[in-house]
């Protein structure tokens, strides 16, 4: 019986899918994609000749009962989906039925859309003395958040914050965020649709942040970015890694003293 492949399929740019889930792709029989973030040109692209579900009008039953088919049938089966499957992606709830149905499965990864926005920006997101946590995470919704995860409380920590799945409710972002260890002055930036033809970002504080995504019309698939790497270049700030410093001696290379 064929394994079952869920695979990032990257965060829009269809080069940035991997070459093993490109791969897999271009070997599948069924494809069932997230066509309400995936582009179908990527699908048709690499699997021209399977057959192609979108999951964005289909329920978790309906999933995984064309999953099942396609694979009683000897047929192999990707299911792709937005970035990387492990952030956001619920795929957990996807292979427990595949486990109670007794069908095998493996996990490719991709490049989450965190990654295509500091691209976008251009931006390191952990800097010596500045920042060396990145915290992803979103506000509650419709889908509910631990009270010990709430924003307010995060924002405590201070780290460099990517925000996913919350630009429609911005203001209560930003409400939240200045709660803890930010303040109106504190960099911000919002990347809708990074890595996409049309990507857009805007770059402000977390006092005008809000206002330039509602000015800009963004309310949906944006990522908001905060923390003090964001004005790391505008400052000058000489964030310097240890790696290649010439007195800093590691496993490969012996350090001037």
């Amino acid at each position: 019986m064929p394994k079952v492949h869920f695979i990032g399929a990257g965060p829009g740019d269809p080069e940035l899918i991997t070459v093993k889930g490109a791969r897999l792709l271009g070997e599948a029989d069924v494809v069932i994609y997230a066509g309400s973030l995936v582009d179908l040109e990527l699908v048709r692209t690499h699997a021209p000749g399977a057959e192609v579900y979108d999951s964005s009008s289909m329920t978790l039953e309906e999933t995984t009962s064309a999953i099942a088919e396609a694979v009683l049938a000897d047929k192999k089966v990707v299911r792709l989906h937005t970035g990387d499957p492990s952030i956001y992606g619920a795929i957990q709830e996807q292979m427990a039925e595949l486990d109670r149905l007794g069908i095998a499965y493996d996990v490719v990864p991709g490049v989450t859309s965190a990654f295509a926005a500091a691209a976008a920006l251009k931006q390191e997101l952990t800097l010596p003395e500045v920042s060396q946590t990145v915290i992803i995470t979103r506000l509650a919704g419709k889908t509910p958040v631990p009270d010990r995860e709430s924003l307010g409380e995060i924002a405590k920590v201070g780290a460099t914050l990517v925000i996913y799945l919350s630009v429609s409710m911005i203001d209560r972002v930003v409400e939240e965020l200045l709660k803890g260890a930010y303040t109106p002055e504190t960099p911000a930036a919002v990347v809708c649709r990074a890595s996409w033809p049309n990507e857009m970002v805007l770059e402000g504080t977390l006092g005008t942040i809000a206002e330039q995504a509602k000015e800009a019309g963004i309310d949906k698939q944006a990522l908001i970015l905060v923390g003090e790497v964001l004005n790391a270049r505008k400052q000058g700030l000489k964030a310097k890694s240890l790696l290649y410093d010439k007195e800093f001696s590691h496993g490969r290379r012996k350090g001037i003293t």
